[in-house]
Parts: structure tokens; C-alpha cells; sequence
């Protein structure tokens, strides 16, 4: 529930958006699907449960491999470029059981692991992870939910840089162990209040621990320094919301202040030869408070649902922006420990309008802006040596992740949907005129479109009994931060037929990018253009759920 267009376009930024989990009801039996498709690709799925005990419980399995396709554009392709294939498997476990009459247990636990490459050698990258918790849930006069979470992960890249040929890539850095920790608790009770008004208070705590350990500036192909960074954050908030129903209008207003801190930030370097420490950053410790808040009102006059809402909103820095850099081909950015964190504010309107039954049709005006916006701003091209992410090749440029002064957006979004008969339509289209806002360092940023935000998105589904096909649009956009380089726009098809054999199990045939339309993905600081995934068609089974 709630939301608000995002300031980059749309898409919820802020508000309060509920969670349904997965009935005893739509967890029993035998549930799976199994799919051959293009370059040697597979993926299986499979769900399993039933009672246990007085309860219930289920476990799911997932499996996807391939081939994978070469990421930089035939026409640039060099012999350094290479097939970039994938492993994925997943595994997870979840069981209800009821403690009283009113309250029951719920525990989940998951686990993965994610193996890849970027499309050369000495770039693989991957990682895994396991996730727990522990929620207790009381239904009654007085409901209330107490969950407890933990996440555990650890990731490794490899970046290289590749010659103006095409023919060799040389390592540039190793991360070889991110490891990141998340732990955090939440409780909320709902008391009663009286009919058509709900109350909904609640607190919780985040806490988020994650560094990366690194390898660079490799020379003859081996390394010769070593890197360490990393740091904590920490946010403890308490929140409250109201809704009413007042006859055709619906009243919601909410607000939750957060207290946030972030400490034992590090960035160490030293010499792999001597050990010797070459940058031993220690910034400081820093700490605030940020409020939440959003308000909206709906009118129902029948055929026609009139919206409106105002929100403001935060975010943290993530502990990847404040600490880890990172590479794409021979661009680099670096962290930035002093990020500030993000405010947002804006406003919707909206209005539903269903003239018959079978259609429906939903339009919303936005307008936000998002201060302090992090983004990543190029100050430098290589070749070079630049601090917090070592030696940039020629070609290559050089950012770092700062605040913007603010980016401003302005949009609206308008949905579709229709049914005849055996007959379905939906369509979509979504308008965001994006700007940037800066001064200082970023002052030559100052009016241009953030990077990778399309100003045009559209989608339209034509489906007829268990055949279907998407097609989807998406105007061009810039690929940095600059504006100098666009990715084109493009048009892509997708189509499904789920073909039934029995009233359990059924056929599937399936075809992503049908069109084989080239999507640009990614353009360097060289003009290496990387394109996103090429025709794929699938084949498989799928098996249904039931008694």
C-alpha cells in the first residue's frame, strides 16, 4: 500500500508497502517447472509441502545455468571477448506452526549461491548467502507481528582491463572477499480503534556490517598492493500510521522517525613486497536523525477513484557506496565515506476510472525531488593512477560517488487494462522528465539528465486463452553522467504459450527478445558498447499445484 513515484521516474520511493505470505493453501502438493532454452541454458523449479505436525511447511529448489552470450557488440568484439556463462542454485526452507489459538510461528531460512563472468577471462565473479528469521504473528482483537532477521553474504569479482585491440585483458583488481552481515528486528501491534479505522504502530532496528578485500595495481600480472575498506551502519526507527474510511472517502496519514549512525569506516592500502601501509583512512564516525512522513486521501464516486498524496522520505548510503569501488570494462569509481544521506519529497495525483466491469484505467501525475542525490560524477580520464581505485587505462574514466545538490522529476503514468472473452489486453506507458541539480565539483552536471533514466517507457500485452506476447519500449538514455553518451532506444518482443496437457501439467514455450533487437546495455568511456540479453527461446513442463 502507499508509494509515490520515484525521483528518478517511477516507482514507489516512499509509503508503506505490505507483504502477503505464502498460504498452507498455495503450498501443498507438488509444484515445479522445468525449461531447456538457447545456449545451453536450463532452469528448474520445484515446491514441495504439505502439514507438519499441526502446522504446515514447504521447501523450494532452484537450479539455472547456461552458456551465456558475449556481452560486447559483434562489431566491436575482439579476442579478449568471450561467452559469459552463469550458475545459480538456491535452496529454501519455511514452516508454520501454531503456538495458541491465536498465534503461530513462522521460520524461513534460505540459502544460494551465484557463480559468472563478465565476458572475459580473469573476471568471474559471484557470490553466496544465507537469510534466516523468526516472526510471531497474533491475530485477535489486538493483533501484532515480532520478526527477527538475519543475512549473511560474501561476494568476489575480478575486474580486467582490455587493450584498444580487443586482443588481451590484463587484471586490474581481485576482490576477492565482500563479506556483508545484516541483522535487524521489527515489532508492530495493531489496537483497536473502531470500524473502519485501522492504527498500526511499531519500531525496528537495522544493523549492516560489509568490507571488501582486495587485490591491485598489478604489474607483469601480479598484484602488488592490497586493499581494505569497509564499516557499520546502524538505524533504529519508530513509526505510526492511520487509515480511515469515512463512507466514499479513505483518509491514511503516517510518519516514523529514524535514528542512524555510521562508525569504524576504514580504507587501508599497503604494499604486498613490504606490508608496509601506504593510506590508513579512519573517518569519523557520524550519526542524525531523519523523519518520514506521507499523507493521501481517495475518493471513490463509483466508476471514477480520484487519489491524492504528499510523502517525504530518506535514505541511507549504502555501505558499498561509502566504502567499495568498483569497475565496468575501463571505467572505475571510487567509494566516498562522507556521502550524506538522501532526502526525498513530493507529490501524486491520481485518478481510476473503470466504465465497465471488464476495463480499467489508471492515470497518475507526479512530481518529486530527490536532494542530495548520490550518483557517480567523472572527474578524470586515464591512463592514471587515481586514489581509492588504482591505475585507469587509457580511454577509461575516472568518477566517484558524490551528493548532487538534487535531482527533479516530473512525469506521469498511465495504465490500461481490458478483458473480452477469452481475449486480454494491458498496456502501460510512463513519462519522467529528470534533471540534475548541481554546483561545485558537480557543477558541469548542472541541468543534464540523470544517467541511464529513459525519459519514455511503455509495455503492451495482448493475451488469448494460454497464449500471450509483450511487446515493450525504451527510449534512449545516457550512459554517464555527462551526457555524452547515449544508449539507443529500443523495442522488444516476448512471447508465451502455456499449452495445457492435464489439468496439473502443461507445456511451455517461450521466447525473450523474440526480435533479436540489439538493447544497448552499457557504452564505456572507449565506446565499447555492451549489449543486454540476445534472442532466447525456452522449452519445458510445468506442473501445478493441488490436492
Amino acid at each position: 500500500r502507499g508509494g509515490g513515484s520515484g525521483a528518478y521516474g517511477s516507482g514507489a520511493l516512499s509509503g508503506t508497502i505490505e507483504l502477503s505470505s505464502l498460504g498452507a493453501g498455495q503450498a501443498y502438493g507438488l509444484i515445479g517447472d522445468l525449461s531447456y532454452g538457447s545456449r545451453d541454458s536450463v532452469e528448474a523449479n520445484v515446491l514441495a509441502g504439505g502439514p507438519l505436525g499441526t502446522g504446515f511447511g514447504f521447501v523450494t529448489a532452484s537450479y539455472a545455468r547456461g552458456g551465456g552470450f558475449v556481452p560486447i557488440v559483434a562489431a566491436q568484439r575482439g579476442a579478449a571477448d568471450i561467452a559469459a556463462p552463469y550458475e545459480q542454485a538456491s535452496l529454501a526452507l519455511r514452516g508454520v506452526a501454531p503456538v495458541s489459538a491465536n498465534t503461530e510461528l513462522q521460520a524461513s531460512a534460505l540459502g544460494f549461491t551465484d557463480r559468472r563472468t563478465r565476458g572475459t577471462v580473469l573476471s568471474g565473479n559471484g557470490g553466496t548467502g544465507a537469510d534466516a528469521s523468526l516472526q510471531l504473528v497474533h491475530s485477535g482483537r489486538w493483533t501484532w507481528q515480532a520478526l527477527a532477521y538475519l543475512q549473511a553474504r560474501k561476494f568476489h569479482s575480478g575486474f580486467v582491463s582490455v587493450n584498444a585491440a580487443r586482443s588481451m585483458a590484463t587484471q586490474t583488481v581481485d576482490q576477492f572477499n565482500v563479506p556483508s552481515t545484516g541483522l535487524g528486528a521489527r515489532f508492530e501491534i495493531r489496537p483497536p480503534i473502531g470500524a473502519g479505522v485501522e492504527l498500526r504502530l511499531g519500531a525496528d532496528y537495522r544493523r549492516t556490517v560489509g568490507e571488501t578485500r582486495e587485490l591491485f595495481t598489478y604489474v607483469g600480472g601480479l598484484p602488488t598492493r592490497m586493499r581494505e575498506a569497509g564499516g557499520n551502519s546502524d538505524t533504529t526507527g519508530a513509526f505510526a500510521e492511520l487509515s480511515a474510511e469515512l463512507g466514499a472517502l479513505t483518509l491514511t496519514g503516517g510518519g516514523r522517525i529514524d535514528r542512524w549512525n555510521i562508525r569504524d569506516g576504514r580504507l587501508l592500502e599497503r604494499t604486498l613486497a613490504t606490508g608496509a601501509l601506504i593510506r590508513n583512512d579512519r573517518p569519523a564516525d557520524r550519526q542524525g536523525w531523519e523523519p518520514t512522513g506521507r499523507v493521501g486521501l481517495a475518493y471513490d464516486a463509483g466508476r471514477v477513484t480520484l487519489r491524492a498524496a504528499a510523502y517525504l522520505g530518506w535514505r541511507l548510503p549504502t555501505l558499498n557506496e561509502l566504502y567499495r569501488p568498483f569497475r565496468v570494462g575501463a571505467d572505475a569509481t571510487a567509494a566516498n565515506p562522507a556521502l550524506q544521506t538522501e532526502r526525498s519529497r513530493g507529490v501524486e495525483l491520481g485518478i481510476d476510472w473503470k466504465p465497465v466491469e471488464a476495463v480499467s484505467v489508471r492515470a497518475t501525475l507526479f512530481s518529486n525531488r530527490l536532494d542530495r542525490a548520490i550518483a557517480n560524477v567523472t572527474l578524470g580520464a586515464g591512463p592514471g593512477n587515481f586514489p581509492g581505485v588504482g591505475f585507469v587505462a587509457a580511454g577509461g574514466a575516472y568518477r566517484q560517488r558524490q551528493n548532487l545538490d538534487a535531482i527533479r522529476s516530473n512525469g506521469f503514468e498511465l495504465d490500461a487494462q481490458a478483458k473480452v472473452g477469452a481475449w486480454r489486453l494491458s498496456a502501460s506507458y510512463a513519462y519522467a522528465d529528470a534533471r540534475v541539480r548541481a554546483s561545485g565539483i558537480a557543477l558541469g552536471l548542472d541541468g543534464l539528465r540523470p544517467a541511464q533514466v529513459p525519459r519514455h517507457l511503455a509495455s503492451a500485452t495482448l493475451g488469448w486463452r494460454w497464449l500471450s506476447a509483450t511487446a515493450r519500449y525504451v527510449s534512449a538514455q545516457f550512459e554517464d553522467d555527462g551526457n555524452l553518451r547515449s544508449l539507443r532506444d529500443a523495442v522488444t518482443l516476448d512471447a508465451v504459450a502455456n499449452i495445457p496437457i492435464t489439468h496439473r501439467l502443461s507445456v511451455t514455450l517461450r521466447g525473450e527478445n523474440v526480435t533479436n533487437t540489439q538493447v544497448d546495455a552499457a557504452i564505456s568511456g572507449g565506446g565499447i558498447v555492451e549489449r543486454a540479453t540476445p534472442r532466447t527461446l525456452w522449452v519445458g513442463l510445468k506442473l501445478g499445484g493441488g490436492k
